[in-house]
């Protein structure tokens, strides 16, 4: 099961309502989402989020959230190590080989280290591409 697909079934039970339902609202096969749910299909487009936050009438930090869980939902993910060090490789590669193995706690632990280590992917990139260099204020 992907990030986005045990949210949109979470708010799916919250809400009573069934996958057929859903699925006719939105205009697309039950079948559909019960393969986004279950982590058989790729990530959500961009609009089919927009429609399942305009049906849940999720606005402002809870539409984001679904949007972020959406881009984090591929379900089969590869990892280009080309220019890396050897160790990042040997890591990406462990990673791939034991995720399957490793505990709900090891996991959440891994989550924080790179929360705390890792710069919000957006904030940045935003100033770059104003002409903005971090730090100096114009």
């Amino acid at each position: 099961m992907t990030p986005f697909g045990a949210r949109l079934r979470a708010l799916r039970a919250a809400r009573g309502v069934t996958l057929k339902a859903l699925a006719a609202e939105l205009q697309v096969s039950a079948a559909y989402l019960s393969a986004l749910e279950h982590g058989k299909r790729g990530a959500p487009s961009a609009g089919l989020v927009h429609q399942v936050n305009e049906f849940f009438g999720l606005i402002w930090d809870d539409a984001e959230d679904l949007s972020a869980l959406a881009r984090l939902s591929h379900p089969r993910v590869t990892v280009d190590t080309a220019g890396l060090t050897p160790e990042q490789t040997a890591l990406a590669n462990r990673l791939a080989q034991s995720i399957h193995r490793l505990r709900p706690d090891t996991v959440a632990a891994l989550h924080g280290i790179l929360d705390a280590t890792t710069p919000p992917a957006g904030k940045p990139r935003l100033r770059r591409a104003a002409g903005k260099r971090q730090g100096d204020g114009r």
